[in-house]
This record gives C-alpha cells, structure tokens and sequence, in this order.
C-alpha cells in the first residue's frame, strides 16, 4: 500500500481535477475549501511525503466500545488498557457506569474489562511482575458554586484524650457552641489519641498536643442562612462527661462555595493475563489525581491526590509492598500539588520537575528540585523558566536515561488561567551544579502536551491548546520530533485529532505511538457550545516506519537479569548501532513518569546481537520492557518483550 507507482499518483491527480472542474459552477468558497482538503489529502498520503514527517491514523472504535478513556497503560502482552471510569460524566458516576476497554493494536479486537470503582482521576504504575497498579479514583464529582445547596465544609475533629483515639461514625453532628448551628459528618472518621509533651530538660509534663481527624459536614437543611462566617468550635451530639470535654470539632467559614472533588482509597491490580481487576488493600489517605511513582526496591511511592472531603492530602505520602499487598506512611510529610511529575534517580534520590495537574495552593510544593525520601530533605534546582506556568506541562525523561537529563515542555497558570507558556526547558542533572536553562521555543503557548519516547532516541511532542481545556477552539494541531543529541525541533505531520485535557500518548512495540481522549470545556471559538469528549484514537506512524526495510530481531531469552547478558538473533546484526531497553508508559493528565529509555551495550557477530543490562537497580526497574535495535538508518525493530527480575 506504501509504494504506489507513478502511474497510479498520476491517475489520482486526474481523477481529483475532474471532480474539482466539475464543480466549478458551484459557489465558489466551497469549491476552494474542497479543493484544498482534496489536495492535502492527497499530498499527506504521498510516499516521499509519509517518509519525511510520518502518517496519522484515526481509530474509531465500533459504538458498543466508545468510552471517554482518562487513563492509559501499555501491557507486557501488547495490549492497551484504556480506562475512564465515570469518564468526567456525573450521570455515568451515579449509574456507577464505570468502564474499562482492553484494546489489542495489532489484531484491532476491543474488550470491556468490568470496572470495580470509579477509577476516573486514579494513578497507574507498572509493577516487577508485570501488573499495573491503579490506586485512587473518584468518590464524589465536585459542585460548583450555585449548584451547592446546603452549606458544609472542613471540620477538625480534636482528640485530647491520650489513653486511647476516638472513632465518630458517619452522621455525626456537631453543633456550634457559638453560632448554634448543626452541621452532619458524611463519613467516619478516626480521631488518635492526644500526645503527652514533656519538657526535655526536666521532664516534667506540660501538656497534651490533640490528635486531629478531617472530616467533612454540612447542613441539615438547604440555604443561605445555614452557613457561618467565621470559626467556631463545635460540640459533638451524643457524648458525655470526659469524651464531650475532649472530644470536640473546630470549622472556619462553612459555606455554599464550591466544593471539590473527594478521592477513595480503594487499590488494585490489573493482571494482563487474566484481564481484571484484582483488589488489593487500599490506601490509609483516600486520593484523587495521585501520582504514583516505581523506587528502586519495586516498592511504589503514592503522593498527593484530593482526599475524601476534597482537600489536599497533606503531605501524608505512602509506599506500597508488592509482596504484602499493603501500604505504609513514609516516615516524614511533604506536600506536593496534584499529579506531580516524580521520577527516580540513578542515586534512588527523586527529581520533581515542578509539572503538575492542577490542584493544590499556588504557593504550596511547586518548585522543582530533587528529594531525597528517606531523609526527607529538599533541595531546590534554580533556573526554571515561565516558574508561574507549570501546571499542565508535561516532563520526559530523555533518552537514554543514562544522562539524567529532562525536558519539560509548556504548562499553563495555576487553575483555569489562560496563560500558557511556549518555553521547554531542560536541566542535565549530571552537572556539577545542575540548574534548568531554556530549550527550544513552541510556536505557540501549550498546555497539556503530549510526549513519547521513541526507539530512535527521539521524543514526539504533539497536540495540546493554548487555553485552558482548549478553550475558544485553541487546541494545537502540529507535532513536533525533539532531538537531544541537537537541543532541537523538527515538525512532522499535523494529528488529525485535536487534544487537551484527559488525554495522553504511550509508544507500542511496533514504534507507532497511541494517543487518546481530550476533555475541551467548550466545542467553538466563543466558547458558548459545550465541548464533546474526544473518543477517537489515534495512531501516529513515525518517518522511520516508511524506509525500505527496518531490522529484524528475533529469539533470545525472555528475562534478562541486571548486570548479565542475553543473545538475540537478527539477519541485520551488522548494521545494528543501538540497542534500547524501554519502560512501558502509563499515561494520564500529562503525567507519564513510567517511560524511560535505557542504553545497552551490545556486540554484533554474524547474525547474533548479544545485549547487556546495566546493574543499577535505580536506573533498571525490575519489570517488563520492550527491547528494541537500530539500525544505521535509525531504523528500529519491531520490539521484543524481556522482564527484568
């Protein structure tokens, strides 16, 4: 289908220009529209043209298989987990319609995989045994402001007991001793006992610090005049003598504002084998928009998210045991915006890039550096461009992982700002005294970019808008091949697909990359027409898939320890030039730390290729990756499946 003869191109130009001069009676405007799209068609389906800037394809899923995908991941059996959830839809949420797609690239089959939570907003890592962990989701859809009826909010529920912590079940009112107004407890809550405070000197007691438990509460009744303009403490119904005096609430203004969305703390995995969901213990704090992110013992780290009254966790970070199924508090607190980009260190230490996804004080965890987990110490990196605008911008690691240098690509103004920025900016963390300089310029300001690692060594950045949520029709359609090696662009074919919010791309193991979802908040320029969510896919096919031949790579073991070596088999080996080992992604609100490209060194004889692993278990995840080869065009292969123990 890719080599089309001349006489055949010729014969496609006249079958056009017909068609165009026998329209040439008709209105005129609509006749140069047609043309232009006529002619484009034809120009981007040209071989030479496909060979330099690569072809997009749009996958249209039959309607029984459409769904409005939040979140994807790529599986050690080659399939794509596509989930949404409710899919941002509060009907779906009170159907508890939650759905999941399982979707095979290369025999183009679908299969909806039953969805146990709402996982719309969860956060995805791959495990050492080839699961994928999703921890977190969605328990209530938050109500803006005019649509909240009864007045409610944050109540701290204050323990001064010491000899033992206080369980309040859900329903639990709490009356102002001031305003006398009654609030109720949606939840249950668990309050720990009081801490006895010595003096360190002497240590004589001084007093009791009291255990705290967040709650939210509202109104018995709807209106306006249930709410409260200022703190009050509050007695808590139903207890008497000394758990009424140490058991109480305190609350600031409790309101019709806004309320935000609530996490769960529900946790699963999904095996690609069986194909389902798999429960396993849940999360101590209940997340929304978490990022979870692989250290280097295969232990996951779980950071931020909105929590179960739709506040901010407040830097009470967890780690999951693959082995035990359970989690655990890291020993110190540190607070961090929503989906925060975190990626481990050749060190095991973490760099956060200061990309994020949108919830969080603008004042609070936002600028980059690097921490150091177990100390919990935080060093600030400087030099960080358009620092006012990094929510929604996405960070890659650049290949190959060995040099610890990142990209981060545009972003925009905390919440629904409409300033966005057209900086990347990168930092080599390898210097002796790393700080982030600017890299080269996007031709207009961009949110929510899309980023791929490709087996070339290259990155493809697409898609995003100007606007928030692609407001007043500003999503960006141009995709661009970042080079590393040369600190540069080079523009490629445009997406079809327009793409912002709730989308995402990941690469496959024949080096086309997927993309999908998109959110826009309106679907016309002036922003009066509600947007649709994007349910198409989209698979973009690089300029290397269109020369005359790519490397073959077959055989060989199917795990590869670190530090030892495996013989592959390729009738190619001679003009093999790199060997990559890539980390499947799981992607979500432009938020991918998963993906990584690792260089391997190799040796070619005859037709074998024998590759070795490095040893760094920081810089080598145990897990499943996708090797790849390339040859002296760049050429990759078709990649082949290994697990790192």
């Amino acid at each position: 289908m890719r080599n089309h003869t001349g006489r055949r191109r010729v014969r496609r130009l006249a079958m056009g220009s017909v068609v165009v001069l026998a329209l040439a009676g008709m209105n005129g405007p609509w006749l140069y529209r047609f043309g232009t799209a006529q002619y484009h068609q034809y120009k981007i389906n040209e071989p030479e043209y496909k060979a330099a800037n690569g072809h997009w394809d749009v996958i249209d899923f039959p309607p029984q298989y459409r769904q409005d995908t939040i979140h994807a991941a790529l599986l050690h059996t080659g399939k794509v987990l596509l989930v949404a959830g409710s899919g941002n839809k509060q009907d779906n949420f009170d159907r508890k319609k939650f759905d999941t797609r399982l979707y095979d690239p290369v025999k183009g089959t679908i299969k909806k995989i039953p969805t146990p939570s709402d996982l719309f907003c969860t956060g995805h890592t791959q495990l050492a045994n080839g699961n994928l962990l999703i921890a977190g989701g969605t328990k209530r859809y938050e109500k803006l402001k005019g649509d909240v009826t009864k007045a409610g909010g944050l109540m701290i529920v204050h323990n001064e007991n010491p000899d033992k912590p206080m369980t309040l079940p859900a329903g639990t009112k709490f009356t102002g001793r001031t305003n006398g107004r009654t609030f109720v407890s949606k939840d249950p809550v668990l309050v720990p006992r009081a801490k006895k405070v010595f003096d360190r000197r002497t240590g004589r007691f001084l007093h009791n610090d009291p255990g705290l438990g967040r709650i939210y509460v509202e109104a018995q009744r709807s209106g306006a005049r249930y709410e409260t303009g200022t703190q009050d403490n509050y007695r808590v119904q139903g207890l008497q003598g000394a758990e009424a005096r140490n058991t109480y609430g305190i609350a600031q203004k409790l309101a019709l504002d806004k309320k935000d969305f609530q996490g769960i703390r529900d946790a699963y995995e999904f095996d690609p084998v069986a194909e389902r969901y798999i429960k396993v213990d849940p999360m101590h704090e209940a997340r929304w928009y978490p990022t979870l992110t692989t250290l280097s013992d295969g232990k996951i780290l779980s950071v931020s998210g909105l929590d179960d009254i739709g506040q901010l966790v407040p830097g009470k970070n967890e780690i999951f045991d693959p082995r035990t199924k359970k989690w655990t508090y890291t020993k110190k607190i540190r607070q961090f915006p929503t989906y925060p980009a975190l990626f481990l260190l050749q060190n095991g230490k973490i760099f956060y890039s200061g990309s994020n996804a949108g919830y969080g004080p603008d004042d609070v965890g936002r600028t980059p550096g690097i921490w150091d987990l177990d100390s919990n110490k935080f060093t600030d990196l400087p030099g960080l461009g358009d620092p006012d605008r990094m929510e929604t911008s996405g960070t890659v690691l650049l290949p190959p992982a060995q040099d610890e240098r990142f990209l981060v690509i545009g972003g925009g103004g905390v919440g629904e700002s409409a300033l966005s920025s057209r900086k990347t900016r990168l930092i080599d963390l390898k210097a002796g005294r790393p700080r982030f300089t600017d890299g080269p310029r996007l031709e207009k300001g961009t949110r929510y970019p899309q980023s791929s690692i490709l087996p070339d060594d290259t990155v493809l950045v697409s898609g995003g808008s100007e606007d928030y949520r692609g407001r007043g029709d500003s999503d960006i359609h141009q995709a661009r091949l970042y080079h590393p090696d040369g600190n540069s662009f080079t523009r490629v074919a445009d997406p079809l697909v327009g793409r912002n919010y709730h989308s995402g791309s990941l690469l496959l193991p024949d080096g086309r990359v997927l993309f999908f979802g998109s959110d826009s908040l309106y679907g016309d320029r002036a922003n009066t027409k509600p947007g649709v969510f994007e349910q198409r896919v989209e698979v973009y096919s690089p300029p290397y898939l269109y020369r005359d031949a790519r490397p073959e790579l077959s055989g060989g073991p199917g795990v590869l320890a670190r530090g030892a070596s495996g013989t592959f088999t390729s009738r190619h080996a001679r003009s093999i030039r790199k060997v990559r080992l890539i980390r499947p992604s799981a992607s979500t609100h432009v938020t991918d730390v998963d993906q990584r490209s690792i260089a391997l060194d190799f040796k070619a004889a005859g037709d074998r290729v024998t590759v070795t692993v490095p040893k760094s278990r920081n810089l080598v995840q145990s897990g499943w990756y996708m090797l790849f080869v390339d040859d002296d065009q760049g050429t990759p292969s078709v990649a082949r499946w290994v697990r790192v123990p």
